[in-house]
């Protein structure tokens, strides 16, 4: 069975913005109010942080809940995984996720800075400095023949992209406009030479953006 390189419920804005250029501790997204492009997946029925028992169905539902599916490794930059830029001057800091990180796979985090590995309940963060496609190669093999999810953010989903390494991707892009801030792309159609696509739109005001390898 082929294992996949996915990108699942990625969230941009109307003009492709992903993420502000400014992060800190604070603003783990570089911008205030990131919720306002997530906020379609904190108000469906399977959200997993959710601590009631409403929420809503459909499509969004669908997508959320399918987030972990068939999953056995993540792949992630390293400014998904904390604030710091060059050398680790605080190995204390092991993600913004707490004792229980989300994930509950291996995590590989590329950075040019290496570390021990750590691990967190049932998740291993693994610190590598390799090229894409020798990243994902470890990823499969640690993923034991499930698919690998490509989690982020913006620059590491351009390098796989680039190296023609994404099997699918799933965007779901938000009617506000941020202006400024790291861009997945300035239209979609940019990957319309390598990607089928096909564009759903939601209650919830987001598109859902879904491109499956040509």
């Amino acid at each position: 069975m082929t294992q996949l390189l996915k990108v699942q419920n990625f969230n941009v804005s109307a003009d492709g913005v992903a993420a502000g250029a400014d992060q800190t501790l604070e603003r783990p997204f570089g911008f205030a109010e990131p919720e306002r492009l997530f906020s379609w997946a904190g108000a469906t029925a399977s959200w997993p942080m959710r601590t009631d028992s409403g929420g809503s169905r459909g499509l969004d539902d669908y997508l959320t809940r399918d987030f972990a599916h068939n999953i056995g490794a993540e792949i992630m930059g390293r400014n998904k995984f904390g604030p710091q830029r060059g050398p680790w001057t605080d190995l204390e800091w092991q993600g913004w996720w707490g004792d229980e990180p989300p994930f509950h796979t291996p995590v590989f985090v590329l950075t040019h800075h290496k570390r021990p590995s750590i691990t967190l309940s049932d998740t291993t963060f693994h610190f590598v400095d390799d090229d894409p496609a020798a990243v994902l190669q470890q990823a499969r093999e640690a993923a034991q023949g499930k698919d690998v999810r490509l989690g982020g953010g913006v620059t590491t989903i351009r390098e796989f992209l680039d190296a023609g390494l994404v099997d699918t991707l799933h965007v779901a892009v938000s009617p506000l406009k941020l202006g400024a801030g790291l861009r997945l792309w300035e239209s979609p159609d940019e990957l319309l030479d390598r990607f089928h696509l096909d564009v759903v739109p939601s209650p919830s005001g987001v598109t859902h953006h879904l491109f499956w390898r040509k």
